[in-house]
């Protein structure tokens, strides 16, 4: 299940170009990323030619020509209806989803993963399982299995989990693409971080000459591979760069030359860059 415009104006499947907002939160004062109210900052992310947020508000996305999704997390079965329902009773296009806590059993996880394809059909709602440490996906081994168990299954991609946390240079790196084939081929949603071996949230400089940048433009472009197999016309996938802040350890910091400890790079500036990556790499995909 995936979006769909449903209104004529996309004639074929297509990348939308959205934006986490939990990337603008603790931004810095030298950021030149949004400051102000939510209107505020839904306007600049609007001008700076993001189609989508997730996290917006609705009433306030919708005002501004933007879609907007939203996200939760799933411990136990019988939580995944509830989640659909308030999501698209609050009139999100689908949502991510953290699912348990990664110390389950495969029984366990089945359940899980059954009980949220049965709330993805009862509300014609799409729910897509993050690529995540510590829930039932941070072991790329037990993702491909149960996704192999449930081929309508489909997945939020957050690579930076599996590349830094599983250390994916580490032995043949083209043998891992090849066996997490069945998770990319099934993902609908990436959130944009690129991480290098050793740290999760790194700089990108212009995404040029860096081999942890072009092993990223890799994986998204056979995501996006695998939603044009199968997509109909109207049909997206969101790419949300989602870069977080210093003070849950997700983005570096570093000493400047007055001796403060500081982000190591504009987080508002690098989303735009993962932005134009993913969208080279649908090119790619595409063509």
């Amino acid at each position: 299940m995936v979006p769909n415009t449903n209104d004529g104006t996309k004639k074929v499947p297509y990348l939308r170009s959205d934006f986490n907002l939990g990337t603008l939160t603790n931004l810095p004062a030298w950021s030149n990323g949004p400051r102000g109210d939510d209107a505020s900052k839904l306007a600049a992310i609007k001008a700076a030619g993001y189609q989508g947020v997730q996290g917006g508000n609705v009433k306030l996305c919708r005002e501004l020509g933007l879609g907007v999704t939203g996200g939760g997390r799933i411990n136990k079965v019988g939580e995944a209806l509830p989640l659909a329902q308030q999501c698209k009773d609050a009139g999100q296009e689908c949502a991510t989803v953290h699912v348990a806590w990664g110390i389950e059993d495969d029984a366990e996880v089945f359940a899980l993963v059954e009980d949220i394809l049965n709330a993805c059909a009862k509300t014609n709602f799409p729910i897509y399982i993050e690529t995540h440490r510590a829930t039932i996906t941070q072991d790329p081994w037990r993702t491909v299995q149960f996704a192999n168990k449930f081929p309508e299954v489909r997945f939020n991609g957050d690579f930076s989990h599996w590349y830094t946390g599983l250390e994916m240079v580490y032995g043949d790196f083209n043998a891992k693409l090849a066996f997490m084939a069945p998770v990319f081929e099934r993902v609908r949603f990436i959130h944009g971080r690129i991480g290098n071996p050793g740290s999760m949230q790194v700089d990108c400089g212009d995404g040029t000459g860096r081999t942890y940048v072009d092993h990223f433009r890799e994986m998204w472009k056979r995501c996006f591979q695998g939603f044009l197999k199968t997509a109909q016309p109207g049909d997206f996938i969101c790419f949300a760069p989602e870069l977080l802040h210093p003070e849950i350890y997700y983005a570096r910091v570093f000493k400047n030359e007055k001796g403060e400890m500081i982000e190591e790079s504009d987080r508002w500036e690098q989303a735009k860059l993962l932005s134009k990556v993913a969208r080279e790499a649908f090119a790619a995909a595409a063509g």
